[in-house]
């Protein structure tokens, strides 16, 4: 695994290739594994390198709070495509120190008008396909108890109720009944969410205003995707 050599054009490529469909090295958020990588890339990509140009500005913001970035940095050659081999630093030193380079300092070089245009298109073209895809949108798997008042209370009714609630970035899944305790059975039923557009205060909220048949709702279990 590995970039080739990020200190070259051909190594900046391969990064740029990587990152054009994923907004960070490792998962979904800044980790260890972008600062280990912005610290082995010299100085901000070209402008026809939009995504790793992007992904560079991106992480040079958490300058203070890079040390903070959760997972345990690792060496160059855990990240990157599989088919790659690391050899940034294999070829010859450069003349500056690595104390005289402040990778998270300003970049103070004029830009041309043409790379200027070239840089704003690729950035737009960037945030267009981030915003298309649905891998990235926070989901989590959720398992909801529903309690009735009584063993008389209709279950049937409950559970049509319940699956009555729609809202955007809620599905519904399987259900079964459970027995609690004399003869009363409760509505154990899964749901998965979006974790931007639905909560279990929302929930929780508009299931128990079905006072009628439900007594109460706890969440059973809460799972990322």
């Amino acid at each position: 695994m590995g970039f080739g050599d990020l200190k070259s054009p051909a190594g900046l490529q391969v990064l740029n290739d990587y990152l054009a469909d994923k907004s960070y090295i490792e998962g979904y958020v800044p980790s260890q594994a972008d600062v280990a990588v912005f610290e082995a890339v010299s100085g901000p990509p070209p402008a026809d390198l939009c995504h790793a140009l992007h992904w560079y500005n991106h992480i040079k913001s958490y300058e203070k709070e890079k040390a903070s970035l959760p997972r345990v940095k690792k060496a160059l050659g855990k990240y990157g495509p599989a088919d790659v081999e690391d050899t940034t630093g294999s070829g010859a030193t450069d003349s500056k120190d690595d104390d005289d380079i402040d990778l998270f300092g300003s970049y103070d070089e004029e830009e041309s008008e043409e790379a200027k245009r070239l840089r704003e298109e690729c950035l737009a073209q960037y945030e267009s396909k981030k915003a298309k895809k649905s891998a990235l949108v926070a989901k989590s798997s959720i398992l909801l108890d529903v309690k009735p008042w009584d063993d008389e209370t209709d279950m049937a009714k409950l559970e049509e109720c319940v699956r009555s609630i729609q809202a955007d970035g809620l599905v519904w899944g399987s259900s079964k009944l459970v027995p609690v305790e004399y003869g009363i059975k409760k509505l154990q039923i899964q749901c998965v969410v979006e974790d931007d557009k639905v909560g279990t205060d929302m929930l929780e909220e508009q299931i128990t205003a079905f006072e009628d048949y439900v007594q109460s709702m706890d969440v059973a279990a809460f799972n990322k995707i």
